[in-house]
């Protein structure tokens, strides 16, 4: 597989990767929330929008690459956040197989 080329100095980004932990919520269930796992940079691709029907109303979706230098620990399920904006990560892939850099396939979170 020929290795992907890739400049560093397209990490314009500075997003915070969180992982969703499971807080009780005092009557035997549990409501998520977020915690600040890392700080890092990374390049946002706006790649295409699309419209789900949710309780009978119609959403827009936004998807977007985000690659990242590749590290432990990231996986589906977490987020980006770059102020108000979330990034859940529905998949992970290395483009070129060498562990330098880690494509995430996001889905912009509209709440």
């Amino acid at each position: 597989m020929p290795v992907t080329f890739f400049d560093p100095g397209q990490f314009t980004a500075r997003l915070d990767l969180e992982a969703p932990q499971a807080v009780p919520d005092g009557q035997g269930g549990a409501s998520i929330a977020w915690q600040v796992a890392a700080s890092l940079w990374a390049r946002i691709e706006p790649m295409q929008t699309g419209f789900n029907e949710t309780a009978g109303q119609m959403r827009g979706e936004l998807t977007h690459r985000i690659w990242v230098r590749a590290r432990d620990g990231l996986a589906e399920g977490m987020r980006f956040r770059k102020g108000a904006r979330n990034f859940i990560i529905r998949a992970l892939r290395d483009p070129d197989e060498t562990g330098r850099y880690c494509v995430c396939l996001c889905q912009e979170d509209p709440l």
